[in-house]
């Protein structure tokens, strides 16, 4: 793409109520773009970085065995009455449609997906049964904060999992749990699995998968002599500042899986006669990852004072040429430009190229800093001048000369190191 075409602008002034790294330099770079509080456009460079973490989360889902459907936002009364959180859920969305009928805006996805899976699977034979959605959800926080960290309005991915049996249950979990780590692994994180409560469904532990930054909202208190992470609800009050048994972290939570037991089959009455012809409940799991919180906590952990400095996995580019105006012989400078442009794009590398005519160099390198794509590659006079181009890799402060003929072969080399 080139970059002249790009709508968006970065911009040098931060939003003045930026409050974490991902809120300044999204809406800086030009990624996103705020409406109102906790509520987010993605722009053309947000966009394409949101569905890469997608597709990285949709191809692991899929290797585990679930089935992707895609359920409404706009939900009726009746279903979270059935499983009696119509008024137990503080940040729901309630409105009233046509004839004075009431809704909700999702804000998770239990309490229509199970009456859903009741209609098809009506046989032992049916289970397990997986299925997961990406899509976006609606919470009515009281403040929403940090950037898409916390929204109003989020992308979010939710797997759930039915059960005949709690051993089948337990090996999926444990799948699952794998899984997540993979995700995080190829966006670029380093995920820590932390033991945390049941919450409201079940006695049981659940997990969390927390990233360690100092920006984070979360801490974490890690065993010095088991290693087991757990979070602080589930660490003794008495132990919340002892260093001499936990490693202390500070962290963002970007996902969790939870037992679900049959509170919400049971709700519903929904059971299936196993082979013996016996009622049996449904056991369910819940499996969660926000897409667009991966993304913001992916600039948290990935930023300098210049920029975003983004994994080649989910940058919305691989490359970004730069072309500078030349003292001498423009032309030579945006035809050699403009050939490695589509001699790398017809190699299926994608490419932001710079051509901006009215730009400096100066305002250039600095947008390019500040968007984070991994490599940049400089034409200008001084390159030419040696049939070079500037190779600087975004997360190095090393550059090197790289001869035009070679640059095709080592950008692809690189492309999939």
């Amino acid at each position: 793409m080139k970059q002249s075409q790009l709508f968006t602008r970065t911009s040098k002034e931060a939003p003045a109520d930026a409050e974490s790294a991902n809120a300044k330099y999204l809406v800086q770079a030009g990624f996103v773009d705020q409406l109102t509080a906790g509520v987010y456009t993605y722009l053309p460079l947000g966009l394409r970085v949101l569905r890469k973490i997608q597709n990285i989360v949709r191809e692991e889902i899929d290797a585990i065995g679930g089935q992707e459907i895609l359920m409404p936002g706009l939900t009726p009364k009746k279903v979270w009455e059935d499983t009696g959180r119509w008024d137990s859920i503080d940040v729901l969305f309630r409105l009233e449609g046509a004839g004075n009928k009431e809704y909700a805006l999702a804000a998770t996805a239990e309490d229509i997906v199970t009456p859903l899976i009741k209609q098809f699977a009506q046989s032992y034979k049916d289970f397990p049964v997986l299925v997961y959605q990406i899509s976006d959800k609606f919470r009515n926080e009281l403040r929403a904060k940090s950037g898409i960290l916390r929204g109003r309005e989020f992308n979010m991915k939710d797997l759930y999992s039915f059960h005949l049996t709690q051993e089948g249950f337990d090996e999926f979990y444990e799948v699952a749990k794998g899984a997540y780590l993979k995700v995080y692994e190829r966006c670029g994180l380093q995920a820590i699995v932390t033991k945390a409560s049941g919450g409201d469904f079940t006695k049981k532990f659940s997990h969390e998968f927390q990233v360690e930054t100092e920006a984070g909202e979360d801490t974490i208190y890690i065993d010095k002599e088991t290693g087991e992470a757990s979070n602080k609800e589930v660490v003794e009050e008495a132990d919340w500042d002892n260093t001499d048994k936990y490693e202390i972290k500070k962290t963002i939570e970007v996902g969790n899986i939870f037992p679900l037991e049959s509170r919400f089959s049971n709700a519903i009455d929904f059971k299936v006669p196993d082979e013996n012809d016996h009622q049996t409940e449904i056991i369910m799991g819940s499996y969660g990852i926000g897409p667009s919180r991966v993304m913001g906590s992916i600039v948290e952990v990935m930023h300098d004072d210049r920029g975003i400095i983004w994994p080649k996995s989910v940058a919305p580019f691989a490359v970004h040429l730069i072309s500078l105006s030349s003292k001498t012989d423009q032309k030579k400078i945006d035809g050699e430009a403009e050939r490695i442009y589509k001699e790398l794009t017809k190699s299926r590398v994608e490419v932001l190229w710079d051509d901006r005519a009215d730009v400096s160099a100066g305002a250039k390198f600095a947008d390019s800093d500040l968007i984070g794509i991994p490599l940049r590659l400089v034409v200008s006079d001084k390159t030419l001048d040696q049939d070079s181009v500037e190779w600087k890799e975004r997360a190095s402060t090393e550059m090197e000369m790289v001869g035009l003929g070679d640059i095709k072969a080592k950008v692809e080399d690189w492309a999939q190191a």
